[in-house]
């Protein structure tokens, strides 16, 4: 969709997709007008209709692809139709939002928050429209903009580029897609910082989306909405002093040190915010998908097992020209999590595969399927690509939409603002920490109309996957209890 649209003619602020045909089409007629003009002398002489300015051919294949555009576009609008329980939404998120200035859709993924968010901007009589996003995401939320052809102007971004745009233009609002990634503490994280920069200078109307509000901790809720002037914890000069009163304060002994740990968030946090956010469930919305996982375990190359039993015990494997080394437990544990898998990434920053074990069973298991693999570390991508083949598998989803490939997709970049409808089923090659990724991830393929989503796991024998999966699933009360209607 960004190539096609920049090839046509902007959309004029405020112009609906009729507005712009009309346009482009007026534009068009001047711009090919012609004029007579009498050559030659006497009986020879005739008249000729010539161009009157002269256009550049592209300038003429431009706005011929701009009338075809916007009349797709406008054809496309009558599949914009929000469903009742999203006017609903709207309805209550306008009296939030032009309350306090802003509003927290906390719905469920493939609920559709993005497009509500962007019929409460309709309503609610704004210009310019900053939405921050990932950037895999940017195309299809550019879609849903297109087809619904509101009254304003919008820019789409992801939050690596935030700080082109922070003296770029006087936004009315800004719409922070999965907010939860500002949730970053006991410090702020970058982009927290410069969003919070960023509603300081133009104090526009805010609203945050996410499907998994604060996913690890409901501490995480403190610098996702610190920076908004009229947050519900704006009486605490920073996140200590809010700990203070809502976060049951421990100390952890780490390596001998004592670090105080801030994530024991108290219920009065999802208390104070509760006025500011609106919760909507996919069974609320209709959803009758079920997700069924299945743990899928693998015995991995015998050389695999004696390299992380040698690394468990010295620390240190020393080859020929690489090195992998673990002095320190967290480092033990990541080069533990990669081996487990097959890769491995040298103390030099080289890395490699060195067991395809995983990549083989995946393709020997779903070899008649179209399927999703979310892949972890960079290698993996590597050792699925060997063992599939380039006809058989893309990273490309609008390629694996529109073939029989499968697709792989790295866990953090992927588990957000995709749809892998298309897939038959989801298979992990790995897992991550993060239990944002595990909630997200694994809803890719839910649909309103699907009953049921299969998802594999795919762990080695006694490998260290077993104990991260346990581990993100103990976490998912935190996000459980924001689609709870009360607080026990």
């Amino acid at each position: 969709m960004q190539k096609e649209t920049s090839q046509i003619v902007e959309r004029v602020p405020g112009y609906s997709n009729e507005s712009m045909i009309d346009y482009c089409e007026s534009l068009l007629s001047i711009v090919t007008k012609t004029k007579q003009v009498k050559s030659g002398r006497g009986k020879a002489s005739k008249i000729e209709n010539v161009p009157k300015y002269r256009p550049d051919k592209e300038v003429i294949e431009k706005l011929q692809h701009s009338c075809k555009y916007y009349k797709d576009m406008k054809e496309k609008e009558s599949k914009v139709q929000f469903r009742d329980y999203q006017i609903q939404i709207i309805n209550d998120g306008l009296e939030v939002i032009k309350k306090s200035g802003f509003l927290y859709l906390a719905m469920e993924v493939r609920t559709g928050k993005t497009l509500t968010s962007l019929g409460i901007a309709d309503r609610l009589d704004v210009k310019q429209v900053l939405f921050i996003t990932k950037k895999k995401a940017i195309s299809s939320i550019q879609e849903d903009y297109n087809m619904l052809s509101p009254g304003y102007k919008m820019t789409i971004i992801n939050y690596e580029s935030l700080h082109i745009v922070q003296n770029d233009c006087v936004w009315d609002l800004i719409i922070l897609d999965e907010a939860h990634s500002m949730g970053a503490f006991p410090k702020p994280s970058i982009r927290a910082v410069m969003v919070k920069e960023l509603v300081k200078n133009l104090r526009p109307f805010v609203i945050l989306l996410s499907g998994t509000p604060t996913p690890e901790s409901y501490s995480q809720m403190y610098h996702q909405v610190y920076g908004i002037p009229n947050n519900p914890f704006r009486e605490f000069s920073n996140f200590y002093r809010f700990c203070d009163k809502h976060v049951k304060i421990k100390e952890k002994k780490i390596n001998g040190l004592f670090i105080k740990d801030y994530s024991n968030g108290l219920d009065s946090i999802l208390g104070l915010m509760r006025p500011f956010m609106i919760n909507y469930t996919q069974k609320e919305a209709g959803f009758a998908s079920e997700t069924v996982e299945e743990v899928l375990e693998v015995e991995m190359k015998e050389s695999t097992l004696k390299l992380i039993d040698r690394l468990k015990k010295d620390l240190v494997v020393e080859g020929k020209e690489e090195v992998i080394l673990a002095d320190t437990p967290v480092k033990l544990m990541m080069k533990v999590h990669q081996l487990s898998s097959g890769t491995i990434k040298f103390e030099s920053g080289n890395s490699m595969v060195i067991d395809t074990t995983k990549a083989e069973f995946i393709r020997s298991r779903f070899e008649n399927s179209k399927i999703g693999i979310f892949y972890k570390f960079k290698e993996e991508l590597s050792a699925l690509q060997q063992v599939f083949g380039a006809d058989n598998l893309t990273t490309d989803l609008d390629e694996f939409n529109a073939t029989d490939k499968s697709i792989a997709l790295q866990i953090v970049s992927g588990r957000e603002g995709l749809s892998l409808r298309n897939a038959e089923y989801l298979v992990y090659y790995n897992i991550d920490f993060s239990a944002t990724s595990y909630w997200q991830s694994k809803d890719r393929m839910t649909t309103k109309d699907r009953l049921n989503n299969k998802v594999y796991w795919i762990f080695s024998k006694d490998g260290i996957e077993h104990d991260i999966y346990k581990a993100v699933t103990k976490k998912k009360d935190y996000t459980i209890n924001h689609f709870k209607k009360t607080l026990k």
